[in-house]
């Protein structure tokens, strides 16, 4: 009996549960919400990127740590400073979009529906996608260019503030509408989002793939340059030839059919990265 008493004070006496004050259970909730955000803000921006290679960073430098690589451990200590002002200075647009959202958020109203939008198992519904291969076909066959953003996981924010906000459901009306000649909208980009058409004439960065055939104009670098810095299936609907191009991991994919489409932007649609992917490279591809 002694023995069984001396252990649980020797082991098991310091397993108490901290007394817990109204102050402790704000600090918890204040910190869990600022980590939420946090993870949110990474996963909807380029940040998710850097994030994966700061942890293959990591893995070096641990790996260095291990096996006592000098050279390497005093490349890493001189360039720490110099990566944290380069990071500031590359991420600036997204930290300056991170701060505007937080002051424009409802925190109430946050805690309340906590990002129902996670809820949901698709970005695009069937009929979204209908709607997008129609219109994409109908300015095809007139020779109406157009160029569509469908963003995907990364969110696009710091080129939609260059457009001029839309907030409307995605319908082949709108989008053929917003495109066509000599309208205040059809120059530059449709940028789509979640069953939205978020905003128009949106500006994008432009391509600087010496790689890409000359005789391709402005509208398709700009295509290909977005599909460079963000995961987005970029459609491009050629003014001059009426053909259909994809953009996507900085790639061009030409003359793409409406069946290909279709499947690419049911592919862009679903939200778990695990699911099958979809052969879909039927048409020629051309860098």
């Amino acid at each position: 009996m002694d023995a069984i008493v001396s252990f649980f004070r020797n082991y098991v006496a310091w397993l108490t549960i901290p007394e817990f004050t109204v102050t402790d259970i704000l600090e918890i909730i204040i910190i869990a919400y600022a980590f939420y955000h946090i993870i949110l803000w990474i996963k909807d921006t380029r940040a998710w990127m850097l994030l994966k290679g700061m942890l293959l960073l990591g893995l070096i430098f641990l790996a260095a740590v291990l096996l006592e690589m000098n050279v390497v451990l005093w490349v890493f200590r001189n360039a720490m400073v110099v990566g944290i002002v380069a990071l500031v200075v590359i991420f600036q647009p997204e930290l300056r979009g991170a701060l505007e959202q937080l002051g424009r958020k409802n925190i109430l109203g946050t805690l309340a529906s906590f990002d129902s939008q996670k809820a949901k198992n698709e970005r695009y519904s069937e009929k979204s996608i209908q709607s997008i291969v129609k219109a994409v076909y109908d300015m095809a066959r007139v020779k109406t260019g157009a160029l569509i953003v469908v963003e995907k996981n990364i969110q696009c924010r710091e080129y939609e503030r260059t457009g001029i906000p839309i907030d409307s459901e995605i319908s082949s009306q709108l989008i053929i509408n917003i495109f066509e000649h000599n309208t205040p909208l059809h120059d530059g980009a449709v940028l789509l989002r979640d069953n939205r058409i978020v905003a128009a004439t949106c500006y994008l960065p432009l391509s600087n793939n010496l790689e890409v055939s000359k005789e391709l104009g402005t509208r398709h670098r700009a295509g290909l340059g977005i599909s460079e810095v963000s995961d987005s299936l970029t459609i491009i609907v050629s003014e001059e030839t009426g053909f259909v191009s994809l953009a996507s991991d900085g790639k061009l994919y030409r003359k793409v059919d409406a069946d290909t489409l279709q499947l690419r932007l049911a592919e862009a649609a679903r939200r778990n990265p695990d699911e099958k992917k979809i052969k879909w490279w039927k048409g020629r591809r051309k860098k």
